[in-house]
């Protein structure tokens, strides 16, 4: 029932994003069976849905890496997604923090992490059958600079985006042409991207982070952030959650985020943007 309905989405669709869908397709089908480092959000997921509408679930397999830096909704959120879609799914404990290269959190920190992951999942890969592992990497990323897709090429990891030329809009029509809720879902980055970098990276750290986010998410705001900077939080808000910042929603945040761990709680004039913790540590080096 469910490829019928993707089938029947798929030739409703205006003729260049079905070119698009079929493109990626063609490259899915290029091989027998995939194992695909899934995240749940919106790249991955669009990854791991078109590969089992061209190969059959039974020849696709998500794995989601899970340690301290995963928000427990972000992780709940990616399990009942991949169930809705009709994917196996694995959970993959990683252990990026027992790394002192990526605890001491330099700028190359996400190397460390996604070559513990690879290496993980090329292990997984042998033994269960899947000779091609791919990523959720589009052709904007290219653009970006990105350790972890250094340690994706060292390991061979393929990428079906870039392979079908698809750009991230590319990627958010097809998810919404295929009904998936995450195209319009905002970027959200592992919880170590809150600390800034040279700052040691732990697990009580983390902990504190991702409770004061859930504090956001409680008040209704999405694609957030909420910066460590020791026992101060600085909140980074999208601009729609600025505009109807209020006495009440601003002291449900000051009152949630200090339940979180933090004395204080100050807000950034700015508007959440990618990047901002990066220019804001101009002083740090990659180890």
């Amino acid at each position: 029932m469910q490829e019928t309905r993707t089938n029947a989405a798929i030739a409703a669709a205006p003729p260049a994003l079905r070119a698009q869908v079929d493109g990626l397709v063609a490259v899915l089908q290029s091989h027998t069976r995939i194992l695909v480092a899934y995240s749940g959000g919106v790249d991955s997921t669009l990854v791991l849905r078109v590969a089992v509408f061209a190969l059959g679930p039974e020849h696709v397999l998500g794995v989601l890496a899970d340690s301290p830096s995963l928000a427990r909704r972000e992780k709940h959120e990616a399990e009942a997604m991949a169930q809705a879609m009709g994917a196996r799914l694995r959970i993959l404990d990683t252990h990026e923090l027992d790394d002192p290269r990526y605890a001491s959190n330099p700028l190359n920190r996400c190397y460390f992490c996604k070559s513990e992951l690879y290496t993980r999942l090329h292990s997984l890969a042998a033994a269960e059958g899947f000779p091609v592992i791919a990523d959720g990497t589009n052709l904007d990323d290219l653009s970006e600079t990105r350790p972890g897709r250094v340690a994706a090429q060292e390991h061979g990891v393929q990428s079906p985006l870039v392979e079908a030329g698809l750009r991230k809009d590319d990627v958010r029509a097809i998810s919404r042409v295929l009904g998936l809720p995450t195209a319009d879902k905002p970027a959200s980055p592992c919880l170590a991207s809150r600390i800034p970098f040279g700052q040691k990276v732990d697990v009580e750290t983390l902990a504190k982070v991702e409770a004061a986010e859930d504090v956001l998410v409680g008040c209704g705001i999405l694609g957030g952030r909420v910066r460590h900077h020791g026992d101060l939080a600085r909140l980074e808000l999208p601009q729609n959650a600025l505009d109807r910042l209020d006495d009440e929603l601003r002291q449900r945040l000051v009152t949630g985020v200090r339940r979180a761990g933090y004395l204080y709680v100050t807000l950034d004039l700015e508007p959440y943007r990618r990047g901002r913790l990066s220019e804001a540590d101009p002083h740090s080096t990659p180890a």
